[in-house]
C-alpha cells in the first residue's frame, strides 16, 4: 500500500528517524515505524484491517473517517484510508492511506503527540 501524510511537517517527522525518536521517543518510533512498514506491505487496506495488526479500530466524533492503530498502550497511529466511504468492497480498492500523526488517547484527552 502506499502511505501519504496529511500535512509536509507530518511529512517531514514520518520520514526522519532521528526526528520521530526525538518527538515521540525511541521505543514508540520503533513500534511506529514497524505500523507503517505493515501498511507498506499490505496490498490494500481491506487485506491490513484482515491481519489484526495494530489493533485497527474506526475512530468518531471530530476523527469519523480515520483509524487508530495501536503504537503502545495509549498511543495510536492516526491514519485514513483514501476512499470516498468505508464500505468494506471500497476498501478492498483502497491502495493508499493518508497518516494524520500520532495522538494519545489517555482517558478523554485527545493530544497530538505529531500533528
Amino acid at each position: 500500500m502506499l502511505i501519504e501524510y496529511e500535512s509536509e511537517s507530518v511529512y517531514e517527522i514520518f520520514n526522519d528517524f532521528d526526528l520521530i525518536k526525538k518527538k515521540i521517543g525511541k521505543d514508540k518510533a520503533r513500534a511506529t515505524k514497524k505500523r507503517l512498514d505493515h501498511l507498506k506491505a499490505a496490498l490494500n487496506f481491506s487485506i491490513y484491517l484482515t491481519t489484526g495488526l495494530g489493533k485497527p479500530h474506526p475512530l468518531y466524533e471530530n476523527l469519523k473517517g480515520y483509524y487508530g492503530v495501536t503504537i503502545t498502550g495509549n498511543v495510536r497511529l492516526i491514519l485514513k484510508p483514501d476512499t470516498e466511504s468505508l464500505e468494506p468492497e471500497v476498501l478492498k480498492e483502497c491502495k493508499t492511506v493518508i497518516i494524520k500523526g500520532v495522538m494519545d488517547y489517555h482517558g478523554r484527552k485527545n493530544k497530538w503527540l505529531i500533528p
